[in-house]
């Protein structure tokens, strides 16, 4: 049966603060502890009788009782001595690893007992003095080491003291969580290690000669020599089991001192005789040196302090100097597509702070000077096509590097794409020459290639049109190369021009395309009207034959109708069409666009050699004239056929004057058309094909006359716009200043072109005199919206 007993000493009884101690105890052991008790303890209290027990009635149950003596218990004054010889016997014996014989069990009850009397503070200095004894000595014999000795010694001795402090915790177990807990002293462990520091780490004798070895053996192996790491790792150990400051203080600050100079004094000897390439490799060499070094022996948190000593001295300090090095800097690193010390650059660079910025500004500005000589050099302007596709290849170029060597980044991005849109606007003919790169790709360009290929090509002009300030010159260029491929049939494929019509949609909207679809619904509406033609008239599925495309004048591009006589086999055909149109049509007008069209015509030349030729309509004009005459002077063929005399010498030219296409010839010979030229049929012209193409309507730029007469048809279609935008800010705002009109008017318009302020003053003016806007008539920069 359990029973709970109270046992209460006689001495502490008296203080109102007395300790009580609870013991369980089954009643059939109880004698035989006070037993073991008197033979343990030198002058035990005497033993506690037992008050009368009373017999345990049905109804109720007592407890059990020890009362203390009413007397003073008097211990042995000798009793703290003997059992603190007892217990420093027992250290002395640990440090001398000596312990084998020794009972834990009998130590720890001596360390106990000694507590529980109240000599807590005699077991505790004593332990500190007898402790701090041994590790002078342990300091000597490390002292005392000599040559590479010196650390495995004390790394033997530092083992050993920590197998003597387990063991000596275990024993001083009791005054650890009770004495030391009570007083705030420093605990057996802790205390332990401090005496470690004070008598051994920070002995005079040892501390320098510890540290300068330490240092050593890293500059040792930083220049290629082998060193036990091992011992290495558990001497940093030691600094750490210290405590953080001992480490920091100790070894780190003083290592990280010594790194940096090692590192200045070492860069510098670098950069003198190294190229960039090779630098930066050794300073990457480096940088991983020393995090493996941080993984192999010392305290993790110093790798991030290590790594940015060797950054600051071996790549901030010499940042300008490596991204700018003649023969291997940055530049010549993207000149020559050196992807891999590119990489290796942005990786080390982007540790430091501006370490990327230096290298994107270095990489903006050459882009820029590059991009400039580009568009601005005349002679590789000469070719469209092959100026675009310049301009494609550098994107393509800086789009690897920065995928490769950059790792994306979406700031080298936006460098790359703001130094594209500088230098592609300095040229004001980019959008015509973009628009002719895309007329020759759906020309011929795509031919044989797949789908998903046209599809890339497509995403490349449309980066390209991205960077157009001025995107409505682009579609007015883009208009006209359409028309021509649309009505001469000579579209590569339908389903790459509605790719890219989508893609501008999706880009600029719809008004954007609205027009250049509305081209398409009219070519598929002319098939229908063409069916519907030779339905009604089948007396001419003989002879010659006439396909006529019905324009929208509001969806094409508008050019003035140019006069020119036709044949009369086809002009018969004309009035006919023309009679039909306008009877299933009210309200409608038709002008031809002869300059706008083609004839295949049959032709048999002078040994009965026949070919099919493609030609103009304005080229058929004047071959048809050559059935009735055999020869014809330049005045007889232009008042025959009324073309004006730029086209008509056009014509003339690539009739006469192209080899291998020379349907006809001139007296006399010479590349340019004069109006004393006279002209006659090649009766020799050969040819391995039976159909020959002549003065195919091929990519060419604009004259200067006809590029001034395309920007002024600009800059007219832009002052609806400019208006129209007014209008708005200022429908929604009422009140506005000039300032903030300009910039949100120049805002709006941002997608389509860049306006410009004193136009934009123009149309403010405009509108102001058609009632649309007043001025205030005390702010005159303050406009006023009228309803």
């Amino acid at each position: 049966m359990e029973q709970k007993i109270l046992v209460r000493d006689q001495e502490s009884s008296s203080s109102p603060s007395s300790s009580f101690f609870f013991f369980y105890l089954c009643s059939s052991t109880f004698k035989n502890l006070f037993t073991e008790a008197k033979n343990t303890i030198p002058n035990p209290n005497p033993i506690i009788p037992l008050s009368p027990v009373s017999k345990m009635s049905n109804q109720k149950k007592r407890n059990f009782q020890i009362e203390a003596f009413k007397h003073r218990v008097v211990v042995d004054p000798k009793y703290a001595d003997k059992t603190w010889q007892i217990l420093e016997r027992a250290i002395h014996q640990i440090y001398n690893q000596d312990a084998s014989g020794l009972s834990f069990e009998e130590l720890y009850r001596n360390a106990y007992n000694m507590v529980l009397h109240k000599f807590g503070e005699k077991l505790y200095s004593g332990f500190i003095a007898t402790m701090t004894a041994h590790l002078k000595e342990k300091s000597k014999l490390i002292e005392a080491a000599q040559g590479g000795s010196f650390l495995e010694e004390l790394n033997k001795k530092w083992n050993e003291h920590n197998k003597a402090l387990e063991m000596i915790r275990d024993i001083l177990m009791y005054m650890d969580r009770t004495y030391i807990e009570s007083t705030k002293k420093t605990h057996v462990h802790p205390m332990g290690l401090n005496l470690w520091r004070d008598n051994v780490v920070h002995f005079p004798k040892i501390h320098t000669r510890l540290l300068n070895t330490l240092l050593d053996l890293v500059q040792k192996e930083r220049t290629g020599e082998v060193i036990d790491r091992g011992l290495m790792r558990n001497v940093i150990k030691m600094f750490m089991d210290l405590g953080e400051s001992v480490y920091q203080e100790d070894f780190e600050k003083p290592f990280l001192e010594a790194s940096s100079e090692f590192y200045k004094v070492e860069s510098q000897e670098f950069i003198e005789s190294c190229d960039c390439g090779d630098y930066l490799k050794k300073a990457e060499k480096r940088l991983t040196e020393e995090i493996d070094r941080v993984a192999h022996y010392l305290d993790p948190k110093s790798e991030e302090k290590i790594t940015s000593v060797v950054e600051k001295e071996m790549i901030a300090n010499h940042m300008q100097r490596l991204v700018h090095m003649e023969n291997s800097g940055l530049v010549n690193m993207l000149l020559n597509d050196k992807y891999e010390d590119l990489g290796r650059m942005y990786n080390l660079f982007r540790r430091v702070t501006n370490g990327l910025l230096t290298v994107r500004d270095v990489m903006t500005s050459h882009l820029r000077e590059m991009g400039k000589q580009l568009v601005t050099d005349p002679e590789k302007s000469k070719d469209p096509v092959e100026y675009v596709q310049r301009l494609l290849d550098e994107r393509d170029k800086y789009d690897k590097v920065i995928n490769t060597a950059f790792g994306n980044d979406k700031t080298f991005q936006n460098a790359l794409n703001s130094s594209f849109e500088y230098f592609i606007n300095l040229n004001a003919r980019s959008p015509e020459f973009i628009s002719l790169f895309v007329d020759d790709k759906l020309r011929k360009g795509l031919k044989g290639i797949t789908d998903v290929d046209v599809e890339v090509i497509l995403d490349k002009v449309m980066m390209l049109f991205r960077y157009l300030q001025e995107k409505d010159v682009f579609e007015k260029y883009y208009k006209q190369h359409l028309a021509k491929r649309l009505l001469s049939g000579k579209t590569v494929s339908d389903d790459a021009e509605r790719s890219l019509i989508v893609k501008l949609k999706t880009e600029c909207g719809y008004q954007f395309t609205s027009k250049l679809e509305g081209m398409f619904t009219d070519m598929k509406t002319s098939e229908d009207t063409m069916r519907g033609f030779y339905g009604s008239h089948p007396e001419l599925s003989e002879g010659p034959t006439l396909i006529v495309q019905v324009l929208t004048t509001g969806s094409w591009p508008t050019q003035p109708a140019v006069p020119c006589n036709l044949p009369a086999e086809v002009s018969v055909l004309c009035e006919k069409f023309r009679s039909y149109y306008l009877g299933t049509h009210t309200g409608r007008r038709l002008s031809w666009q002869t300059n706008m069209g083609t004839a295949d015509i049959k032709a048999v030349f002078g040994k009965g050699q026949k070919h099919e030729l493609n030609v103009s309509t304005f080229q058929m004009c004047v071959l048809m004239l050559f059935n009735n005459s055999d020869r014809l002077s330049y005045k007889e063929i232009e008042q025959a056929t009324e073309i004006p005399a730029p086209d008509l010498k056009r014509c003339l030219q690539s009739l006469a004057c192209v080899k291998g296409k020379n349907v006809i010839k001139k007296e006399p010979m010479s590349k340019d058309i004069g109006e004393e030229d006279s002209f006659f049929v090649n009766d020799k012209f050969t040819s391995k094909f039976y159909k020959v193409k002549i003065g195919t309507v091929v990519a060419q730029k604009e004259t200067e006359p006809e590029k001034q007469e395309t920007r002024q048809r600009v800059e007219e279609d832009r002052k609806p716009q400019i208006e129209a935008a007014i209008v708005r800010i200022m429908k929604s705002r009422k009140i506005l200043d000039h300032n903030n009109i300009i910039a949100e008017v120049t805002k709006q318009l941002q997608p389509r072109f860049l306006a410009n302020p004193t136009e934009i003053k123009k149309r403010i003016e405009s509108l102001i005199e058609r009632d649309f806007l007043e001025r205030d008539s005390t702010d005159r920069k303050l406009y006023r919206y009228l309803a």
